[in-house]
């Protein structure tokens, strides 16, 4: 496949999640439905899929694992989300972000909406940019100090089975259904800045983003530049989502890298961008990135059903207690 195809392929795949993952929203609000009807509204099992949305759940979950020996029968999928999405970004850079992850398709559909409308899209000074990326780190900092230092693994099984977090997801769910307040206006105000700035709550807020940039600069596949082929045209880095200076790279190892085949999809020079394994000797086709990022992805989910850590055994009575009537 040739790679300006990438974009439009990549695109699809990024709205094809987003399709799944709304119907999955639908199915969590007709499954509360009934409870919260007492049983009046049809029966719609849920979807486990959900557990996805909760990545604190997943990281708490990760931690009693590792502690116990087993995952948490609460919420087990957001388990196995969280260790598949890190795979991902060990493996393929943040692809999850640029690939799956509905906040960042909505957003790069803001932005290029913007780019639309305005004919550029702004970044903020260097000193400016720095200061809020570090943002995110700080957020990331704060979880991962609270749950793997602070928590002791009794007091993180006993908030796994606590009341609030056995319907983490419903929770999550209503905050949507019932957005007002502070937390309207400061979404608002990111979907604002998202049309002239670039993915600005993944860049700037995002702690999971961050945790995966970290994880990403192991991965041993990056975008390569051939010094010898290249034009020094300047089209890479102007079309690059993260503001990376791909031109004066060699090999981009910034961990802002989302893995979206945009610079080498748009390099007018035949073989000057490609990505490719450690050692840049073998490059790793469009296709074959595109397959593997579905396949990892999704085979998280297949192997958590196999081995029995897919679906939550909260029981039918519990959800009638927490959400009937």
């Amino acid at each position: 496949m040739s790679n300006r195809y990438m974009q439009p392929l990549r695109i699809a795949i990024q709205w094809g999640f987003l399709v799944f993952m709304l119907y999955l929203g639908v199915r969590l609000y007709l499954f509360v439905q009934h409870f919260r009807t007492g049983g009046a509204t049809p029966f719609v099992p849920r979807p486990d899929g959900v557990d996805g949305f909760l990545p604190i759940s997943g990281l708490l979950g990760l931690k009693d694992w590792f502690a116990g020996g087993t995952i948490n029968p609460v919420h087990p999928a957001a388990v196995v989300v969280f260790v598949t999405v890190v795979a991902v970004s060990l493996l393929l850079k943040r692809s999850f972000c640029s690939w799956i992850c509905p906040v960042g398709t909505l957003s790069e559909l803001l932005w290029k909406r913007g780019f639309t409308l305005f004919r550029r899209n702004l970044k903020p000074p260097r000193w400016l940019d720095v200061a809020l990326r570090g943002l995110k780190y700080l957020l990331l900092a704060f979880f991962l100090y609270s749950i793997l230092w602070v928590m002791p693994p009794p007091a993180v099984k006993a908030f796994i089975f606590m009341d609030d977090h056995l319907i983490a997801d419903v929770k999550l769910l209503n905050f949507f259904l019932h957005l007002s307040g502070i937390p309207l206006v400061v979404i608002l105000v990111l979907l604002v800045l998202s049309l002239p700035v670039r993915n600005p709550f993944c860049r700037y807020l995002c702690p999971y983003g961050a945790l995966l940039g970290l994880v990403s600069l192991l991965s041993p596949v990056k975008v390569t530049r051939e010094r010898t082929v290249c034009v020094s045209c300047g089209v890479c880095t102007q079309v690059c989502p993260a503001y990376i200076p791909v031109m004066t790279k060699e090999r981009v190892h910034s961990e802002e890298c989302i893995g979206c085949w945009r610079c080498v999809s748009h390099c007018r020079a035949q073989g000057a961008l490609s990505m490719k394994l450690t050692g840049r000797r073998v490059a790793v086709s469009g296709i074959v990135f595109a397959v593997l990022v579905v396949v990892i992805f999704v085979g998280g989910s297949v192997a958590g059903r196999a081995t029995g850590h897919w679906k939550s055994q909260i029981p039918y009575a519990e959800y009638m207690r927490l959400l009937g009537p």
